[in-house]
């Protein structure tokens, strides 16, 4: 590809900054001088910006455990999103692979994968999404068989049949919730709809993919190969692991 677009994909600034880095001499191309942003390169290329090396990756694969109040957005002018969390990023194209609430917590993919991220999504697929929540109210076994029997939510067609445990029932249940689809604020309107009130909601996995419980909120780390091979498998297979 084009020097300029390398550089451009790896973060190195935008088009015109980065020909201005070039023509200015700060771009080397194994060892030598690069002045011409249409120079053909390729990943075997050694390619430094200001004597800093920058090797090239095509696809980046992030588990971040979102914090609260953080918007599942690429930019915000007004707000932190999800993409300023992730600070040794290299490329620029990054987003979150499905979106939670600004208030909820737990597992998020950040990546620039599209392929797989529509695999994952995509309402087809019925990939699990498993949730925690502290809910107001006491959750019983009829709640159970009421999400099991797929909710109306007030849109065209109820929700999926889902999965509700009950870890602890009382004032403020303590629950695990699995859906097999991803409709905006569902397992808060889940619950409205039996009269209890979401307090705090976390979601623990995607798919074959668990929330890496080392990661404080507002950690995040590459996934591993293996992971996303798992994660591909799983979107095409459609089968799912418990976490």
């Amino acid at each position: 590809m084009r020097l300029d677009k390398f550089l451009c994909d790896m973060g190195e600034g935008t088009r015109s900054q980065v020909k201005q880095k070039i023509r200015k001499g700060c771009v080397t191309v194994d060892g030598q001088a690069a002045r011409k942003p249409e120079l053909s390169v390729t990943s075997e290329n050694r390619i430094c910006v200001d004597g800093r090396p920058v090797s090239y990756v095509k696809l980046e694969y992030y588990m971040l455990n979102k914090p609260a109040g953080v918007l599942s957005a690429t930019r915000d002018p007004d707000q932190p999103t999800v993409l300023s969390l992730i600070r040794d990023k290299r490329r620029k194209d990054l987003f979150p692979a499905g979106r939670l609430d600004k208030d909820t917590e737990g597992l998020l993919l950040i990546t620039n994968d599209g392929v797989l991220a529509h695999s994952l999504l995509s309402p087809k697929k019925h990939v699990d999404k498993r949730y925690y929540a502290k809910v107001a109210g006491v959750v019983t076994e009829e709640h159970v068989r009421l999400f099991a029997g797929g909710l109306a939510l007030g849109d065209e067609k109820p929700a999926l049949p889902a999965v509700l445990e009950i870890q602890k029932a009382g004032k403020v249940s303590h629950v695990f919730v699995t859906l097999r689809e991803g409709r905006y604020h569902q397992v808060k309107r889940m619950f409205q709809a039996v009269g209890c009130e979401v307090l705090y909601l976390k979601r623990l996995s995607m798919g074959s993919l668990c929330l890496d419980e080392s990661l404080k909120p507002g950690e995040y780390r590459s996934l591993t190969q293996e992971e996303v091979e798992n994660l591909k498998d799983n979107s095409q297979n459609q089968e799912n692991h418990k976490c």
